[in-house]
């Protein structure tokens, strides 16, 4: 193997990424004269190499190496799915503000950008540091820039203030600033802090709490409603309905982290129930395979999820036992 152009990136600082692999396939990589080389058996040899393989053509894309991408490039090519990583590279969203490339990482990203190329309204539902929301304003800033929309608007439901923001202090702007923080980060990120607001005060990008959508039409827009899990089912209902002509609608959520007061059910989860077979309605579940933050991330969600099924069959097993 000769790509000896990326070596340096391929093992990473402390050979990091090369230990990584080491570990899984049970082989010693090492660098001599120019050339990796790979030592074990044959079969995980050869495994290890189509690996290495896929990752220099990561790296020859652009992109950078990382625990992440590694460990996902590792399931896929397990799954004999490693040709799909190809097309994750190829399908470039947008450019950033500071020039890097905006792709899906993972399949489920690519399904749910997609999903949101061929419908109107599109779920995405899944747990936190999936990519719901930053995928999905890096699709609307792509969408404006196009000219397919004329603005775009994002939204979220101020539930820590029970959605009356009336007794904070400050003007409307200072009331919801904090709820709306994570949007406002994102958009700084994709567009730059000087276009971001440059847009925002002609109107053609509004960022708002859900409370102010009541009673409007949104037309020629692209609309991402953010922490959906937090709206209550007449909230959700509201916000369906106010699309427009020539409008998208991108609802994101994480069904395991809704904040509403005991007793009111998500307007989330109700319309899963409700929408899940309405034409030109997509949606998208996101798991612990398509985390894109640390690694770390992946097991603490897994060990979350396991703990919850554990806690539903004892709940059951209590339940049956009392009758």
């Amino acid at each position: 193997m000769n790509e000896i152009d990326y070596t340096k990136e391929l093992f990473g600082n402390f050979d990091a990424n090369i230990k990584i692999i080491e570990n899984t396939f049970n082989v010693n990589i090492v660098s001599r004269k120019g050339e990796i080389v790979i030592i074990g058996s044959p079969k995980e040899a050869e495994i290890t190499e189509k690996l290495i393989y896929r990752l220099i053509q990561i790296l020859e894309s652009g992109e950078t190496l990382d625990s992440q991408k590694i460990n996902y490039s590792i399931k896929l090519l397990q799954e004999g799915q490693e040709d799909k990583i190809q097309g994750l590279l190829e399908d470039v969203i947008c450019i950033s503000s500071k020039g890097k490339q905006i792709k899906p990482k993972t399949l489920g990203q690519k399904k749910y950008t997609e999903s949101i190329k061929n419908n109107d309204v599109v779920f995405g539902i899944g747990p936190a540091g999936t990519g719901k929301t930053y995928l999905a304003m890096a699709m609307a800033v792509s969408s404006f820039k196009n000219k397919e929309v004329s603005r775009i608007i994002l939204t979220r439901p101020a539930v820590e203030a029970g959605e009356s923001l009336g007794f904070l202090p400050g003007d409307l702007q200072e009331k919801v600033d904090p709820y709306l923080r994570p949007l406002y980060d994102a958009l700084y990120d994709i567009l730059g802090g000087e276009t971001f607001l440059k847009y925002k005060e002609r109107g053609m990008i509004e960022v708002a709490p859900l409370a102010y959508m009541r009673g409007r039409t949104l037309n020629d827009s692209f609309i991402i409603l953010d922490e959906a899990q937090n709206t209550t089912k007449e909230q959700m209902k509201m916000f369906l309905t106010r699309l427009g002509v020539g409008s998208k609608a991108i609802v994101t959520g994480d069904i395991t982290q809704i904040d509403l007061p005991k007793g009111k059910e998500s307007g989330l989860k109700q319309a899963i129930k409700i929408l899940s077979d309405v034409e030109g309605i997509g949606f998208v579940f996101f798991n612990e395979n398509d985390v894109v933050r640390h690694s770390l991330v992946q097991r603490i969600i897994k060990a979350y999820d396991m703990y919850e099924k554990n806690k539903e069959v004892v709940d059951k097993k209590n339940k049956h036992r009392k009758r």
